[in-house]
């Protein structure tokens, strides 16, 4: 088993990218590349901002695209969540008899939506939320349409404020995210937000010290011309994209930019980390149900978003 432990921050700010856009069927040889996996961040991209499949942004920041990460961007350093901000998650479904209450909840995807809805709409941003302002380590993820498909994403492997962590990130991962063209007023009623609180950092002994489904995982590798790379995944997904532990670390590789063949003695050179994640995910009709109760009960003006907030 992995060693739990802290990294000590040496960013400030540190943002990437860890989820895909696609679902590429891979090979377990990993000797092939993947198109559609960039590496940068939530979500994922160009410069320093990724997609849900991250890469190394020269700026601190990742895309979380589903699969990938920019991979044209200098590498991240390390992940420095704060060690009073990680508190252990719950055992998924049936795995535990942990009954401690999550943080993560479906406000925070409501603040998100009230945070892009002002921004598109020219109006005040709203006011802070009740929920906690504890610092995490966070994304936010946007996806569009019924087939749920990846529209933006990108968060920070840096513990923040969750209060001004999500406002950030609502809009960095909405409007900046380069594999996609910022949102628009029209795209709203398509959207589902989703929000990913990061926690329980462990160094893994190797690079199968980690399980589909349960953690998310940040590699560390040395390419093909000598610099050290990162890229990771959210722990949904190498489930979501039915992948096993080799075709996932392949993926994550490609994502960070490694173009040479993936062997089996490559791949024992990789430095893991994996991590728990928090998530919850809304419609914007379910946030504008849960808003409208809000304004029929007389505490909320035109915006019908903006004065949610006391």
């Amino acid at each position: 088993m992995g060693k739990r432990r802290c990294v000590p921050p040496l960013e400030p700010k540190l943002a990437a990218g860890c989820c895909g856009v696609k679902k590429p069927k891979l090979s377990g040889s990993g000797t092939h590349s993947h198109g559609n996996q960039a590496t940068t961040v939530p979500g994922s991209s160009s410069g320093p901002l990724q997609n849900h499949q991250h890469a190394d942004g020269s700026n601190g920041r990742e895309n979380i695209s589903d699969l990938t990460l920019g991979s044209a961007n200098s590498p991240i350093t390390r992940m420095n969540p704060t060690s009073g901000a990680l508190s252990p998650l719950s055992r998924p479904n049936g795995t535990g008899n942990s009954t401690k209450n999550l943080v993560v909840t479906a406000e925070m995807c409501c603040y998100c939506f009230d945070v892009l809805y002002c921004h598109l709409y020219g109006f005040p941003q709203p006011r802070l939320p009740r929920f906690t302002n504890d610092p995490y380590p966070l994304f936010v993820t946007w996806k569009t349409g019924r087939d749920k498909r990846l529209r933006g994403c990108i968060g920070t492997f840096s513990a923040m404020n969750l209060h001004s962590g999500l406002r950030e990130y609502t809009l960095t991962s909405a409007l900046k995210d380069s594999r996609f063209p910022p949102l628009t007023r029209e795209e709203l009623p398509k959207l589902f937000c989703s929000v990913s609180l990061l926690t329980n950092f462990e160094d893994a002994s190797d690079y199968l010290d980690w399980e589909v489904g349960i953690h998310g995982i940040r590699i560390e590798f040395i390419n093909e011309k000598g610099v050290k790379r990162t890229a990771t995944y959210l722990p949904e997904v190498a489930k979501e994209q039915d992948w096993d532990q080799i075709q996932t670390i392949d993926s994550l590789l490609r994502k960070g930019g490694f173009k040479a063949p993936i062997t089996s003695d490559f791949r024992k050179t990789i430095k893991l980390t994996r991590y728990r994640s928090e998530k919850v995910t809304i419609s914007y009709a379910e946030y504008m149900a849960s808003r409208q109760h809000c304004f029929q009960n007389g505490t909320l003006h035109a915006p019908p978003l903006y004065n949610h907030y006391s």
